[in-house]
């Protein structure tokens, strides 16, 4: 599948910017209005409005570039374990991470030792 590439031609504003207000207004539950005021206080002047007709044109494409893939055979992930002392007691961190970095799972609980342990590794 091939991925749309966006073209920015006849836009004013460098193509970092027009990016960085698209994602701020859907990464984050602020209005056309709020942003328009954060690009202010950078220096950079630009309508609401102007948000709005970025948002329409390149915000789609935007996310489906930002899409998780869908879960394959070939991934890999790794099982990570650690021990942690708090307030003098023992207790495990487990989680499962892709190789993407995506956290699949996290389990902290106190020691187990024995076969609660096995149990629960299995679990994960």
């Amino acid at each position: 599948m091939k991925t749309a590439s966006i073209s920015y031609k006849r836009h004013r504003i460098p193509l970092q910017i027009i990016a960085h207000a698209v994602w701020l207004y859907y990464r984050f539950p602020l209005s056309l209005r709020m942003v328009e005021e954060m690009l202010l206080e950078r220096g950079i002047t630009v309508s609401y409005e102007t948000i709005r007709r970025w948002g329409r044109k390149f915000g789609p494409v935007y996310a489906h570039r930002l899409r998780r893939k869908q879960p394959s055979r070939n991934d890999v992930w790794f099982f990570d374990e650690m021990r942690v002392v708090i307030a003098g007691k023992k207790h495990w961190l487990w989680r499962a991470v892709d190789q993407d970095g995506y956290g699949l799972t996290r389990s902290f609980r106190p020691a187990a030792t024995g076969a609660a342990g096995t149990r629960h590794r299995r679990f994960l």
